[in-house]
């Protein structure tokens, strides 16, 4: 399932700038300390920072492996200031080879995580885990089987079919069978074809469902209850999922309508998120870091807009929230059918591209494009008298970059994804005065393909490098090494 692409098709390169001298590093404001918590108890050694990624590399019961180990020891080994794991759910379910932390069972595994990776970092990276909750997604159905079999029959179909009560179901659903799709479409809710065309969604405002009318009720304990796991576990704190396609992100978007005091006005749509922030915090206490990530704005027609996500900011940082990490996009609502039998991904449509903008792009081109905003929700924050460190990210991939985000106030702290998992030993590289030797990301996107279809993450710059390497692991089909290969020269 291609990704959407802006109507213009330049081709943007990654450029290396100017690397910073070994003494120029050591002065820069990228490679300054900076006191997170309440108390300043939490100290990042620099202000740069690896957001969560999600590597497919747990077991299918959410379980840490040997692979999962691998991947953030790896990271660690270029020793950034803070790495965030993965999307980890607080509930107790099923959900694929994500991390989980919804039952004291998930401990060990994770503790083993925070040892590996502090043990590899000599103790210099600060470890977060990103909680996250999600709702139900289901595959694109075949079409028949949908008729068939999951599509509820009601009387509102009937009446439609001019078929009677008492037509036996089987009837009803063979008429519903024969019908062409303009017939359909006329035939079945909104909901309904949106479930045949792209799969059935659970969205926050579904309050006819007992279990979504009681997200207030359920989510802050499932989230404070996730804090201790992750406390327990040895992190050195919690971010709070609140960005992109997931529930706590929904309660904050302009589309959440609900009317029980939780969705409408800005007040209304922050109140659970505050909720969740403030039994974290009565849970593991004040000098614990809890922060948050969040969008700058959903970029979908009437969703969030950059100035309401600039007084959620304000808002959450006033409750006390030790950190504010900025990301865009990355929504369900505008994503792109799904081939059947694959399920609907947040990340294919323009505010997919938002999130993830690549090499071909428009005028604005990939690098940067949420740095503006970032720099409003900041001043915000600003503003409101508090001094909330925020994490500005988007296609940063140089010094110069990096450094101007601290310089102009766009962030306090410059966030690299895609291109510390092309060179997880960038920040060791430009510290050491050899930024030339940095391996800088393409931005093709070609570890977001691997990630939507669900299979291990890698870089297409190293992931065919040295395939023979003694005690590598390779992925599943045997064709590619599953971290990037070492630098030979580090801390020499």
């Amino acid at each position: 399932m291609a990704m959407w692409r802006p109507a213009e098709r330049i081709k943007h390169v990654a450029q290396a700038g100017r690397w910073p001298s070994r003494e120029q590093a050591r002065q820069a404001l990228l490679f300054q300390p900076l006191a997170l918590g309440r108390n300043g108890h939490c100290l990042l050694n620099e202000r740069t920072w690896v957001p969560a990624m999600v590597p497919w590399r747990a077991t299918e019961d959410g379980v840490v492996t040997s692979d999962v180990l691998d991947w953030y020891r790896r990271f660690a080994e270029g020793r950034p200031g803070a790495i965030v794991v993965e999307a980890t759910g607080i509930r107790d379910i099923p959900s694929g080879p994500l991390l989980r932390i919804g039952h004291d069972r998930f401990i060990p595994g994770l503790k083993e995580l925070t040892r590996a990776a502090r043990q590899a970092s000599g103790g210099y990276t600060r470890l977060f885990i990103q909680i996250i909750d999600f709702l139900s997604i289901r595959r694109r159905p075949q079409r028949d089987r949908y008729l068939s079999e999951f599509l509820r029959v009601t009387q509102r179909h009937r009446d439609q079919l001019g078929i009677a009560r008492s037509v036996p179901e089987a009837e009803a659903r063979a008429a519903l069978l024969s019908l062409s799709d303009e017939e359909l479409i006329k035939t079945l809710d909104e909901r309904e074809w949106e479930a045949l065309q792209l799969g059935a969604r659970e969205r926050v405002t579904d309050t006819h469902l007992p279990h979504i009318r009681d997200l207030p009720e359920k989510l802050p304990g499932l989230f404070a209850d996730a804090a201790e796991r992750a406390r327990e576990a040895g992190f050195d704190g919690v971010e709070l999922h609140y960005a992109h396609a997931y529930t706590m992100a929904s309660f904050l978007s302009a589309l959440n309508t609900r009317e029980d005091g939780y969705g409408g006005g800005l007040e209304e749509r922050a109140r659970l998120p505050g909720e969740v922030f403030q039994a974290v915090r009565d849970r593991v206490g004040d000098d614990y870091v809890a922060g948050c990530r969040m969008l700058t704005e959903d970029c979908l027609n009437g969703g969030m807009e950059t100035g309401e996500a600039a007084w959620f900011a304000a808002h959450l940082a006033g409750l006390g929230m030790d950190f504010i990490s900025l990301s865009r996009g990355g929504k369900f609502e505008d994503a792109k059918q799904p081939k059947v039998g694959w399920a609907a991904y947040p990340y294919t449509g323009p505010s997919g591209y938002e999130c993830m903008p690549s090499y071909y792009s428009d005028a604005r081109g990939p690098f940067g494009r949420n740095l503006e905003p970032a720099a409003e929700v900041r001043a915000a924050v600003r503003a409101a008298g508090l001094d909330t460190p925020t994490v500005a990210v988007g296609g940063i991939h140089n010094f110069e970059q990096a450094e101007s985000v601290l310089a102009r106030g766009e962030g306090d702290i410059a966030g690299l994804a895609r291109q510390a998992l092309a060179d997880p030993d960038w920040f060791e590289k430009v510290r050491a005065g050899r930024g030339n030797q940095v391996r800088l990301c393409l931005y093709t996107n070609y570890c977001e393909a691997l990630d939507q279809r669900h299979r291990q993450v890698t870089c297409e710059l190293w992931d065919r490098e040295n395939l023979q390497e003694e005690g590598i692991a390779l992925s599943r089909d045997g064709k590619r090494r599953l971290i990037a290969p070492r630098w030979r020269n580090q801390r020499s």
